[in-house]
């Protein structure tokens, strides 16, 4: 769609989507990964998109496949604020303004974090400039219920797009999870025996937020466990995700309801589903208390964007001194941390083999999603690899029924349900990949690309509350059970669908939005992965005492230790007055040591520094201390320089405050290499530890801190990929003033204490160059306006 729009500006091609207005001689600024500077041409807007078309860019070729948006194109729906720059003066403009000036800058603020900005020619008129700016400001607007069809048709509604659409097919590496087989498939994956793939809610009777399929132990039959999703909220029952290779398996369920009535069967049924396979331990971990909240991430989320984006009605920004602590207080790093230890501990749990840990969530379909996928990508490498990381998406998220389209807000009509969850679960992945990236083969790139994606409402994956809402605009029905035949695909058509409407690719389909340059950065070469290595210890090397495995004992873990009470579970408490005996046996606390000493065994392994794993399924467990956790520049940042331009082009050399901190701290390094008495003419050779070469950690970290990290791991076998946004360096000489405090106030120079940024440079995997050397600058052009 992107190369349908001419040079000259000429009407789009395709009836869904024409050129509201265009600007000629407009020049984008470029970002660092564009290779900075500026480029001449067009800019349009129409129904979908603001598209930029270059003026020395190739002609559009009408054989090549449609792309939704063009390397330069930003969606009207990812619009979040549209910002004017005139001579000494900012306005955010509404659609209901008036402008008394020529703006000479575009500012575009994105849901995503990116500020696309354009710098108007003194010879472009002022009627295309004011024109093209009204519009935008009244076509980008949030999408009401009734226009979110009439912005997809824009995007899908092409006979090129249908037809290209049409004649796609699933990935086939990738596994769907949407029919019987895909779970049985995942079953022999992962060697769950003893577990079976029940279609009890194949018409969503049971629990209209779960999918179809849901996997139960084997000697539970349907008619018994019918009568268990009564007892759960939404009916969301304990049903199985994932086992370990070491033989313990994780679980899922929301809270237990104690306001109706419970029969003896039930609860034996209910019993026997919780323990799965496992007939010793069963460790229930309470999610609700720990975990921050939907409102705590959105509000935390809502602070990290003002601060790396600034504040667009009064153009003032952070100081230099206050921007660390000013982060601090967002909490956003909190809650990325306090996920990574809850997964960690989890992982912990499953790594000690033979019990079942079920994660409990009061409604199942937020921080549960987080926790269970977290657990699965540190401790299965097959879901640190791009196709079985979407796969672990679809288990986890869409099919286990995350509320995406409420989540998202797409309509931002809704803002007490909003929260970017998923965009946390994403930033988790993150942490994990920057402390080990030899042990991913999905990079950086494709974490980004995913969370660009998520703003955009034309993907299936994302538009739905629950596998039954996607279904109803689906045109089959799934699946059906005979007892003769087995599974069978049942292709009749729903009623709810409107063959009119567009096709919603899924967002796994990267060919629709990235090139095929684009598509190659998002995975790197990692050795094979070895089977499982034999179960010959407890976790950490430490068994459990035999009190602790002792046939129906179930602990809860909460807020780091364990407890066992006489209600749990729930229904085992005598408040109900129905089934006060249970046939399984609560142990008393002081049969929790072992379990303790294994947490207590973990902690002190996060706080030493990662060691070596015994095989390919230990757990990676990350450094969970506030200087190991990093700030994700490329996504959070790489808008910054240009929310900083507001008044002049000439005002981006200026370099945002977290660049100038690190310069100074650079500058600082080169000066202590200098003078250090064993300094020499040749670079010092860096030498990586299997292990440690993935910890991102200087050796002593008691005492550093790490905020932001130096450049991004280079993949093995490709090329450098070109440097962050955030390495720009001004052409103006760097401020000779006395350097901004530090945290803590402490000395660089004068003490055994270090405070490192941005990262030290000799734990990046396959530098050669240890030190930073920035590229030169470009000129930017001035603009010709008076």
């Amino acid at each position: 769609m992107a190369s349908n729009i001419g040079t000259h500006g000429r009407r789009v091609s395709p009836p869904g989507e024409c050129v509201l207005q265009r600007a000629l001689m407009v020049r984008k600024k470029l970002t660092a990964r564009e290779g900075r500077g500026w480029m001449s041409g067009t800019l349009f807007c129409t129904h979908f998109r603001v598209a930029f078309v270059p003026q020395d860019g190739p002609k559009p070729d009408d054989n090549t496949d449609p792309v939704l948006l063009g390397d330069h194109d930003v969606a009207l729906a990812s619009i979040e604020k549209v910002v004017v720059v005139g001579p000494n003066r900012t306005k955010l403009v509404s659609p209901n303004s008036s402008l008394k000036f020529t703006p000479e800058e575009l500012l575009l603020y994105c849901r995503d974090m990116r500020v696309i900005c354009f710098l108007f020619d003194r010879l472009t008129p002022d009627a295309q400039v004011l024109e093209i700016t009204y519009t935008i400001a009244k076509t980008y607007q949030p999408l009401k219920p009734g226009s979110v069809l009439s912005f997809q048709n824009a995007a899908l509604g092409s006979v090129e797009m249908k037809q290209f659409l049409s004649n796609r097919r699933r990935d086939a590496r990738m596994n769907w999870f949407d029919s019987a087989s895909d779970w049985e498939q995942e079953l022999e994956r992962c060697g769950a025996t003893g577990w079976r793939v029940s279609s009890v809610n194949d018409r969503f009777e049971m629990s209209t937020s779960l999918s179809r399929f849901i996997v139960v132990p084997q000697k539970v039959l349907d008619t018994e466990l019918k009568k268990s999703f009564a007892h759960f909220n939404e009916g969301r029952i304990p049903r199985w995700c994932w086992r370990h290779p070491r033989g313990s398996d994780l679980l899922r369920m929301s809270i237990f309801q104690n306001n109706i009535y419970h029969e003896k069967d039930d609860i034996r049924n209910l019993e026997m589903v919780l323990f799965g396979c496992q007939n010793s331990l069963c460790v229930v971990v309470e999610l609700g208390d720990e975990l921050p909240s939907p409102s705590d991430i959105q509000l935390a989320h809502s602070r990290l964007r003002t601060l790396c984006l600034g504040d667009v009605s009064t153009s003032v920004s952070v100081p230099d001194d206050k921007w660390l602590s000013t982060l601090e207080s967002t909490h956003w790093l909190d809650h990325v941390r306090l996920c990574l230890r809850k997964a960690s501990e989890v992982a912990c749990l499953l790594r000690s083999g033979h019990l079942t840990v079920a994660l409990q969530e009061p409604e199942d379909r937020d921080m549960s999603c987080v926790v269970s996928s977290l657990v699965q990508v540190m401790s299965d490498p097959h879901c640190r690899s791009q196709h079985g990381f979407q796969s672990l998406v679809q288990k986890e998220w869409v099919m286990a029924g995350h509320r995406f389209y409420s989540r998202i807000n797409y309509h931002r009509d809704n803002d007490k349900e909003e929260a970017p969850v998923f965009l946390l679960f994403l930033d988790c992945v993150w942490q994990l990949w920057f402390q080990f990236p030899s042990r991913f083969q999905l990079t950086g790139d494709f974490l980004l690309a995913l969370h660009d994606s998520i703003h955009l409402p034309l993907f299936s994956t994302f538009l739905g509350n629950c596998q039954r809402e996607r279904c109803k605009r689906s045109q089959n029905l799934g699946q059906s059970y005979t007892p003769v035949n087995g599974w069978r695909d049942a292709l009749q058509p729903d009623s709810s669908s409107d063959p009119s409407d567009p096709p919603l690719p899924p967002v796994w389909d990267w060919a629709l939005q990235y090139s095929a340059d684009r598509r190659a950065c998002f995975t790197q070469p990692v050795p094979p992965t070895p089977p499982p290595q034999p179960l010959l210890n407890g976790n950490l090397n430490m068994k459990l005492d035999p009190a602790d495995s002792a046939p129906g004992s179930v602990f809860l873990l909460s807020r780091g230790s364990f407890t066992c009470p006489g209600n749990l579970p729930p229904w085992r408490s005598s408040a109900s007055g129905v089934y006060k005996k249970s046939h399984r046996r609560a142990p008393s606390t002081e049969n929790v040591p072992g379990l303790e000493r294994l947490l207590k065994a973990w902690k002190l392994t996060a706080t030493c520094g990662p060691q070596g794993p015994a095989d390919a399924y230990e757990p990676l467990l990350p450094l969970l201390l506030v200087p190991c956790m990093g700030l994700w520049r490329e996504c959070y940042l790489r808008g910054a320089l240009h929310a900083q331009a507001f008044s002049h082009p000439v005002t981006s050399n200026h370099l945002h405050p977290v660049e100038r901190l690190a310069q100074e701290v650079q500058q600082l390094q080169d000066k202590l290499a200098q003078l250090s008495p064993g300094a020499d003419l040749d670079p010092p050779t860096v030498t990586t530890e299997p292990r440690h070469a993935d910890a991102n950690l200087n050796q002593n970290t008691n005492n550093a801190t790490f905020l932001f990290s130096a450049s991004k791991p280079r993949s093995v076998g490709k090329a450098a990929p070109p440097p962050s946004s955030n390495r720009h360096v001004s052409r103006a000489p760097p401020p000779t003033a006395t350097p901004a405090p530090r945290p803590g106030g402490k000395d660089l120079g004068g003490s055994n204490k270090h405070t490192f940024l941005f990262g030290h440079s000799s734990v990046t995997e396959g530098r050669a160059d240890p030190r930073y050397h920035p590229p030169p600058n470009a000129k930017l052009p001035k603009s010709d306006r008076p």
